[in-house]
C-alpha cells in the first residue's frame, strides 16, 4: 500500500490582479518523491513553492501537511538577522535531535568556513550559507527555488550527488537540464495557472510537453470549424421553430466565448543573429600566453587556435578567471607574455555577465535602437523596435521602461536582443543561461547552431555546454588550460573528473596529451606575508564592501517605487546613476578582496 502523501495542494487559486497567477493547480509529494516543478518564466513556479511552503496564502484551495512533518523551503533572499555566523545562522535551522556536524559539514562543503560575518557575505556566498541551512536537519521535505544560482560547477556537482544521498522529498525548480534530469522522478507542468502532473523524470517532459500542444491545436482547429458550421447555418438553414434558433444561437455565443477565452500556449522568443561578412580562417591564435594578478598566475603558457565557426566553451571553477581569459583571447586584455593575433576581419559580438553594458536610465527602446529611431538594424533588414522587442517576449507597453526596472531575466533577454542584432562574425557569450527559461535556453541554442561565425562561451550549464561547443578549454589549476575535443561530457569521460573546485588537488586528473609545462610562478623569493600597504586593504576592504552593499540596498529600495519615474523623472535619473556607480565600485573592491585573500592564503599555507 502506498504511503500517504506528506504535502497536499488542491484547487490553488491566486490572483494579483489581471489574469490569474495559478487558477486550480495541484500538487502532492509522498515520502521519497523527486518533483521537479516547471514552466515558463512568470508562469508562478515560484508562487506555488511559497503557497507549499506556508509562506503565501492562497485566495481558494486547500493545503494540507501531515502532522509532524518537517520541511525545508531554500529562501531566494534569506534572512540573517540576530546572527553572527553564518554556523549560527544553519545550526538555528536545525532541531534537537539533528546531528549539529552537518551545519560545518555542509558549510565548508559548499566553500564556506561558518566564520563568516552574514552583513558581509556576496549574493554568492548567501546562497550557499542558505543551501546549507536548508540541508543540515534532513528534513522530510525539501522545496528548493533554483538552488544551482550563483554556485559554479564543481558546488552544482557536490549538491546534485548530496540531493541524490537525501532521504527527503524534494520539489525542484531548475532552469539547469541536466540537474532536473538526474534528480527527477515525477514532474509538475505548471502551465496557464493550472498543472499537470507526469509520472516520469524531467528527460521526458518536452516530449510529453509537445503532445499536449499538439492536441490542443487539433482541438481548438475542431472549435474553430464548429463555430463556422454553426454560422452558415445561422445564415443559411432552414428556418425551423424559434426556440430552436434562440437554443442554437445560443450555443453558438457558448462556442465563442470558448473560443475568446482559451488561453493558448505563453508566446516563445525569436531569435535570429546578425551576421557581418566572413572572418578569416583563422580568427584567434595564441602563443604562450601568460597574465597573472600579483603573484596569482591566471594564464600560463596557453597556446590555442580558434579557427572560422570553431565552437569553445570555457569551464572552471568560479575564480579561475574564465572572464579575464576571454578578454585575452578578444584582444581586450593585453597579455603579460606571449601574443595573440586576432585574424583579419574579425568584428566581435559581447554578451557581459555583469550586465554592465546597460545603462539603468536607458529605455530598452533605446537600448535596441541606439536612440532617436524606432527602428532596429538586424544585419541587412530594418525592424521596427515594437515588433524585435516582440520576438524577445517584451510588450509593447515595456519600449520606454528603464532598464533599471527591469528584472534580472528581462535584462539578460535585452543583452541578447541587442548583442543577436549587431553585425558581427565573432559571438563571445558569458554566462549566457542566466535567468532564461527552458524554451528560450532551446531556441538559443538553436540559433547558435544556425550562426556562421565563430563562438566562445563561458558557461556552468552542463547540458547547454553539450548542445553547443565542439571543444571545452578547462582550467587544471595555476593558471594551466587545456583543451577538450567535444561537449562537457566529453570533456569528463577524457579528463576522468568534473570541474573541481579552485584550490582542489586533482590527483585523479587523468594525463593529458600535451608536453609538460613548468611550474607555475610562485610568490617572490622570501615574501613570507602579505606588505603593510596590503595588509591595511585586507582590513579595510570588507568594511567598505559592506557600505557599499548598504548603499546598494537603499538605492533599489528607492528604485523600487512604482511612481517614481512618473513623479520625478529626474531624482529616478540621479538614483539610477548612482547605482551604477556603487556596483562598479562593489565589483572592484570584492574582486581586490578576493586577489589579496587568495595571495595571503598562498603565503601563509
Amino acid at each position: 500500500m502506498a504511503a500517504p502523501p506528506l504535502l497536499t495542494l488542491q484547487g490553488i487559486a491566486l490572483t494579483f490582479g489581471g489574469t490569474p497567477l495559478l487558477a486550480g493547480a495541484d500538487l502532492s509529494l509522498a515520502p521519497g518523491d523527486r518533483t521537479c516543478l516547471v514552466g515558463r518564466n512568470g508562469s508562478g513556479k515560484s508562487t506555488l513553492l511559497k503557497v507549499a511552503a506556508g509562506l503565501v496564502e492562497s485566495d481558494k484551495g486547500v493545503r494540507f501537511l501531515q502532522p509532524g512533518t518537517t520541511l525545508r523551503y531554500l529562501a531566494q533572499e534569506p534572512d540573517f538577522s540576530g546572527h553572527d555566523t553564518t554556523l549560527s545562522f544553519v545550526e538555528a535551522g536545525m532541531g534537537p535531535g539533528d546531528e549539529l556536524y552537518r551545519a560545518r559539514y555542509l558549510l565548508e562543503s559548499l566553500g564556506l568556513t561558518g566564520e563568516e560575518d552574514p552583513s558581509r557575505l556576496s549574493g554568492g556566498e548567501s546562497r550557499r550559507a542558505a543551501l546549507a541551512q536548508a540541508l543540515a536537519p534532513e528534513p522530510d521535505i525539501l522545496l528548493l527555488d533554483e538552488p544551482t544560482n550563483h554556485l559554479d560547477l564543481p558546488a552544482i556537482e557536490w549538491l546534485e550527488a548530496e540531493l541524490k544521498g537525501s532521504r527527503s522529498a524534494l520539489v525542484l525548480i531548475s532552469h539547469d537540464r541536466r540537474f532536473l534530469e538526474s534528480l527527477s522522478r515525477s514532474t509538475v507542468w505548471l502551465d496557464r495557472g493550472t498543472t499537470r502532473r507526469l509520472e516520469q523524470g524531467f528527460s521526458a517532459f518536452e516530449a510529453w510537453r509537445d503532445q499536449v500542444f499538439e492536441e490542443e491545436e487539433r482541438d481548438r482547429h475542431k472549435l474553430d470549424r464548429k463555430i463556422a458550421a454553426e454560422e452558415d447555418w445561422l445564415r443559411y438553414g432552414v428556418t425551423a421553430r424559434r426556440k430552436r434558433n434562440v437554443k442554437r444561437l445560443a450555443g453558438l455565443h457558448d462556442l465563442r466565448r470558448q473560443a475568446r477565452e482559451h488561453r493558448g500556449p505563453v508566446g516563445a522568443a525569436t531569435m535570429t543573429v546578425s551576421e557581418t561578412e566572413a572572418s578569416g580562417a583563422l580568427v584567434v591564435e595564441a602563443r604562450d600566453v601568460a597574465k597573472s594578478y600579483g603573484d596569482r598566475p591566471i594564464v600560463r603558457d596557453l597556446s590555442l587556435r580558434i579557427a572560422r565557426r570553431d565552437r569553445l566553451g570555457i569551464v572552471g571553477a568560479n575564480g579561475t578567471g574564465k572572464t579575464t581569459l576571454v578578454n585575452l583571447l578578444t584582444g581586450r586584455l593585453p597579455p603579460d607574455s606571449g601574443t595573440v593575433k586576432v585574424g583579419a576581419n574579425v568584428t566581435l559580438n559581447l554578451l557581459d555577465q555583469r550586465r554592465s553594458a546597460l545603462d539603468p536610465e536607458r529605455t530598452v527602446a533605446d537600448v535596441l535602437t541606439g536612440g532617436g529611431s524606432d527602428t532596429v538594424q538586424v544585419g541587412n533588414q530594418s525592424r521596427h523596435v515594437i515588433g524585435y522587442m516582440k520576438d524577445f517576449l517584451f510588450s509593447p507597453e515595456q519600449a520606454r521602461t528603464p532598464v533599471g526596472v527591469l528584472s534580472g531575466g528581462e535584462r539578460n533577454r535585452l543583452l541578447l536582443a541587442r548583442a543577436l542584432a549587431e553585425a558581427g562574425n565573432l559571438l563571445v557569450l558569458d554566462e549566457p543561461t542566466n535567468d532564461l527559461d527552458l524554451e528560450t535556453l532551446d531556441l538559443l541554442q538553436e540559433m547558435l547552431g544556425d550562426y556562421a561565425g565563430t563562438l566562445i562561451l563561458v558557461s556552468h550549464d552542463r547540458d547547454f555546454l553539450d548542445r553547443v561547443v565542439d571543444t571545452v578549454l578547462v582550467s587544471e589549476g595555476e593558471g594551466r588550460w587545456i583543451a577538450y575535443a567535444g561537449g562537457y561530457s566529453d570533456m569528463v569521460a577524457q579528463r576522468g573528473v568534473g570541474v573541481q573546485a579552485r584550490g582542489v588537488v586533482q590527483g585523479a586528473v587523468k594525463e593529458a596529451k600535451e608536453p609538460a609545462r613548468s611550474a607555475a610562478p610562485r610568490p617572490a623569493a622570501g615574501k613570507k606575508r602579505l606588505g603593510f600597504n596590503e595588509q591595511h586593504e585586507l582590513k579595510t576592504l570588507p568594511a567598505r564592501m559592506a557600505a557599499l552593499e548598504g548603499n546598494r540596498a537603499k538605492l533599489r529600495a528607492a528604485l523600487d517605487d512604482p511612481t517614481l519615474y512618473a513623479r520625478d523623472p529626474a531624482r529616478f535619473e540621479a538614483i539610477s546613476r548612482t547605482l551604477a556607480t556603487t556596483e562598479t565600485d562593489l565589483a572592484a573592491a570584492e574582486e581586490r578582496w578576493l586577489a589579496l585573500e587568495m595571495l595571503r592564503e598562498e603565503l601563509e599555507g
